[in-house]
């Protein structure tokens, strides 16, 4: 991270606001309002957590009664960094948060109705977590998944193209950078139900891009290449466009 720059913690919020529009697609698909047992898997800060819980809770006029029908829905944040659940307890606020591998999720078979994962299973054992996903699901469960895939990542011109180096510090910081296509087929066979979209818009490239690429590790070649980047003067708009995967997976049969 350069100094004075945003926080890792500021760039995901960014991140996440940025995803909002199609957050909030797939999870009105989902029916979340009505959804009563939630898992944000991989919260990490609560970036979305928030939302979350906002968007399950079940409006009523002042001095009614409460039926069971109205039962608060229980929101689980979970993310393997302590650190980053306690980072900010406002965030969580509503949820509960629980420090665990989500390779092994610490949760009865069928305990949830949905499950919601924002750029975090590119960071996961990709086939143990999607088992674990299933094994929580309750029947109807739906997981709601959006990741990146650098590997399609396109960029113009090709002087301002960071995709390699997106790719090599992923790698090199533990991550899979090709997630993304990988979900469709790993999820089928597993059983679910899939219904694949990608953004479908290029919107203008984000300055904040060099700043999250700064928080993972980078040689000091690849430093001076994004500096030399950043530096550059083009005559016209460059294109920089990251595929993300939109994956709504419904568990159908739990057989």
């Amino acid at each position: 991270m350069i100094p004075g720059e945003a926080s890792e913690r500021d760039l995901l919020r960014m991140q996440a606001a940025w995803l909002a529009p199609a957050r909030a697609r797939l999870l009105r698909r989902a029916g979340i309002a009505h959804r009563r047992r939630i898992l944000d898997l991989g919260a990490g800060p609560g970036a979305v957590t928030e939302e979350l819980v906002r968007r399950t809770e079940i409006p009523r006029p002042p001095g009614s009664r409460e039926s069971p029908q109205d039962e608060a829905a229980l929101i689980v944040a979970l993310d393997r960094s302590l650190e980053a659940l306690q980072a900010d307890p406002e965030a969580f606020r509503g949820a509960s948060r629980v420090c665990a591998d989500a390779a092994r999720l610490p949760f009865a078979a069928a305990s949830f109705d949905l499950v919601f994962s924002q750029c975090a299973l590119m960071w996961m054992e990709l086939p143990a977590v999607l088992r674990e996903v299933r094994r929580v699901l309750q029947r109807e469960g739906v997981l709601i998944a959006i990741e990146p895939d650098y590997g399609g990542m396109i960029e113009y011109p090709d002087s301002i193209a960071t995709r390699d180096l997106w790719i090599a510090a992923l790698v090199r910081a533990g991550a899979d950078p090709f997630a993304g296509r990988k979900l469709p087929w790993l999820l089928q066979s597993l059983g679910f139900e899939t219904r694949i979209e990608l953004l479908p818009e290029v919107h203008p490239p984000s300055p904040e891009r060099f700043q999250l690429l700064g928080t993972l590790p980078l040689t000091p070649e690849e430093c001076h290449q994004i500096d030399q980047i950043q530096r550059a003067r083009l005559g016209f708009p460059p294109v920089v466009h990251l595929p993300f995967f939109l994956v709504t997976a419904t568990l159908r049969s739990r057989e």
